[in-house]
């Protein structure tokens, strides 16, 4: 059964992140099963309620999120970096962000790293994001 409240766009978002290769940049670990798929879908929409303080746009559109893993019994593991050391929000955002999925249904588990490298450039910002600040 399809839970209504993940879009068909971000079932197509995790679909596409399956087919490719994982890039250096922004790896992803391919779910174990359709049940998984869609723990990761809603996730990922976890993810996107949560937006930068300093710029419009939230932090998984905006490239903050280096690794997304989803293993199965709902063990999730997340790789995230900050626009810059300096932060404002260094302290709190990976709180909020934990503290979201750990929220979301299915998940048993949160694990959170918070990197440095590869340093964030705006490079990592999706398409969507790219559009919200006018860069086109």
């Amino acid at each position: 059964m399809e839970d209504k409240n993940v879009s068909e766009a971000m079932m197509s978002d995790v679909r596409a992140m399956e087919e490719t290769e994982p890039r250096e940049d922004n790896t992803f670990a391919a779910p174990s099963g359709p049940q998984d798929d869609l723990l990761k879908a809603r996730v990922i929409e976890a993810l996107c309620t949560i937006y930068d303080p300093e710029i419009p746009v939230d932090i998984y559109e905006l490239g903050l999120i280096y690794k997304l893993d989803v293993a199965p019994g709902g063990k999730v593991g997340i790789e995230m970096t900050l626009t810059s050391p300096a932060c404002p929000v260094a302290e709190s955002l990976p709180i909020e962000v934990e503290s979201k999925v750990a929220g979301v249904g299915g998940v048993s588990d949160v694990s959170l790293e918070l990197v440095w490298e590869p340093p964030y450039s705006m490079d990592r910002m999706s398409e969507t994001a790219r559009l919200q600040l006018g860069l086109w």
